[in-house]
């Protein structure tokens, strides 16, 4: 049986994985509490604002996991623009494979829904795409890149992430990761104009 002392912690892996999987208005509480194992007035000792409060903190920790992964892949890749993207891209693509193609990005399906749903929660979403694309760009500023190209390459690569998630899950297979990788690799490959 599962430690008391965890429970709030698998919640907020429990909603995470969710959210990822069927998205925000299609998980419910109940099921939130059933496959954490939580119980119910453990749960609303932990997140009194319910559903709203939990996701809160499941895009708050997806955010911290997507960022670290990012940060890591720079460090990994310090200076090496390609090698950046490529390790990015295959990055991404493994932890599709690795879902069997039923993880998309909390935050991409959070942004869908979440407008009409949520100003606050959008907010956040927004921040944690903002966070992440500046990482991506603070590493081709250290390649080499102006500051207006590191930004805009910044956006495309995480937009491209975003989009190759989607077809990912819809064709089943990490290709489209390979094919960005490639297209990549042919623009970056030219030097700066």
């Amino acid at each position: 049986m599962p430690r008391k002392t965890d429970a709030r912690a698998r919640a907020i892996a429990t909603a995470e994985r969710l959210f990822r999987i069927q998205g925000y208005t299609a998980t419910g509480l109940t099921q939130i509490i059933k496959e954490s194992g939580a119980p119910k007035g453990s749960f609303y000792f932990h997140f009194p604002r319910g559903k709203t409060q939990l996701a809160e903190e499941a895009i708050d920790h997806y955010v911290a996991s997507r960022i670290a992964v990012l940060r890591d892949i720079s460090a990994n890749t310090t200076g090496d623009a390609l090698k950046f993207v490529h390790q990015i891209f295959g990055s991404f693509a493994a932890e599709m494979v690795a879902s069997d193609f039923q993880y998309g990005c909390l935050m991409q399906n959070l942004a869908n829904e979440l407008p009409a749903l949520d100003a606050e929660l959008t907010k956040r979403v927004a921040r944690g795409f903002v966070d992440s694309t500046e990482i991506v760009a603070e590493h081709f500023r250290g390649c080499g890149f102006a500051p207006a190209r590191a930004s805009s390459t910044a956006a495309a690569l995480v937009a491209a992430v975003e989009g190759a998630r989607t077809i990912a899950r819809l064709e089943r297979t990490p290709a489209i990761f390979e094919a960005l990788a490639d297209v990549s690799a042919e623009r970056w490959a030219a030097s700066e104009a």
